[in-house]
């Protein structure tokens, strides 16, 4: 059975090797040491989302009328592999950071089966569906608005199904779903920053896209319900990030803006972060209906709007000396972002140091940035850190 760690010799020493490789890794790494594992019996991700944790499906998605996207392209990658992976930053995003932390290889993208086969033994220690440019909703929805989105268009649901059709492969009987349940961590975003990223693009008011907001966390909420059913036990749930500091929407609203429509201390758009606020509360509601609903499971939302929130208040301070709000590569402009030259475009062009700055494309961090976001997650500020909390769950 696919789900078990001890099915075959072959698959225990693979396992070993994995865990060595990686214990190397984290060795070498000098600007992030992560301690011995806290969750023993968690060893697994499970990931849903969009580009924020999308570990190279997008790649996958390549077809003569869908040409690859820029993220295939140098520098994209350039800091930690070398080489494109498909991720849309320079190097490894927060999930990486926690499958490092759970002494587990990176995890996988879906779409990414060797040999386009769908073997549960490329996903022993997890799979991610995520996809760069999902949103929540389905393409209908968007279309019934007015919105049309350019790209290839992969929604939750569709996520959700490619799953449960999975689903068979990974575990056969009950018992062993619940073994597999029991050992991972599913990962349920960011999305939904698409869904308002699409409709602000398409220049749609604020007013109108603010009534996104309530069916965009119903569809999360109701992807986390059947999760839930279906056996999911650990589930980490991110916010959206602070979007009024994104060097893209600094750039659509430069004109239209004004000196008070701007944070003195960031230097951000304040009504958009407060609409990423709205959002983000309305979303920790809905979570804490559905934890009493369920309190078999363990439902964490993942803070990233406050983790992030000191790189815009102290960059410099915290040692981002190239600022938080302009893009370490992209194009001509304020902010370095250029929507008709996008990153990795022969016309863009790239900072010597990724490392020195929080923003990587205008839309998307550097992998300093989110290596930040996981360790206050990790750490705190608070007396019990969100990811730590995942190993209180009954058995672990």
């Amino acid at each position: 059975m696919a789900a078990s760690f001890s099915s075959s010799c072959l698959n225990t020493k693979t396992l070993l090797i994995f865990h060595i490789l990686v214990r190397i890794t984290l060795a070498t790494d000098t600007k992030f040491t992560v301690p011995g594992s806290l969750c023993k019996r968690l060893n697994s991700i499970i990931s849903f989302g969009d580009s924020l944790a999308d570990t190279g499906n997008i790649l996958h998605l390549a077809t003569s009328n869908n040409p690859p996207p820029h993220s295939a392209l140098p520098p994209y990658g350039e800091t930690y592999f070398h080489t494109p992976t498909g991720r849309l930053c320079n190097g490894r995003l927060i999930i990486d950071f926690l499958a490092e932390y759970l002494g587990i290889p990176l995890i996988p993208p879906y779409l990414g089966r060797k040999n386009h086969t769908r073997s549960a033994n490329n996903f022993l220690l997890g799979v991610n569906f995520a996809v760069a440019g999902a949103t929540a909703m389905d393409k209908q929805f968007f279309e019934q608005r007015g919105v049309h989105i350019m790209v290839k268009n992969i929604s939750l649901g569709t996520q959700l199904s490619w799953f449960k059709e999975l689903l068979p492969s990974l575990c056969q009987t009950v018992s062993d779903c619940q073994k597999l349940y029991k050992r991972s961590v599913v990962l349920v975003g960011e999305i939904g920053g698409n869904d308002y990223n699409h409709a602000f693009l398409a220049g749609l008011s604020k007013e109108l896209v603010q009534t996104f907001v309530p069916p965009v966390v119903g569809r999360i909420a109701s992807a986390i319900t059947e999760l839930i059913e279906l056996g999911a036990r650990s589930i980490l749930v991110p916010g959206n990030l602070p979007i009024g500091c994104s060097a893209a929407y600094l750039t659509l609203f430069l004109t239209n803006s004004s000196r008070q429509d701007y944070d003195p201390k960031t230097g951000c758009l304040i009504w958009l972060n407060k609409f990423a606020e709205y959002h983000n509360q309305m979303l920790q509601t809905e979570l804490s209906r559905i934890q009493k609903l369920y309190p078999q499971a363990k439902i964490i939302y993942a803070d990233y709007y406050n983790a992030v929130m000191p790189l815009y208040l102290n960059p410099y301070k915290l040692g981002f000396s190239s600022g938080a709000l302009r893009a370490c590569c992209g194009g001509n402009g304020l902010y370095h972002y250029n929507p008709s030259v996008e990153c990795g475009k022969p016309a863009s062009t790239v900072c010597a140091n990724p490392s020195l700055y929080v923003n990587w494309d205008g839309l998307h961090l550097t992998e300093a940035a989110y290596k930040f976001i996981f360790k206050r997650l990790f750490k705190g500020p608070s007396t019990v850190p969100p990811f730590k909390t995942l190993c209180t769950v009954s058995g672990f």
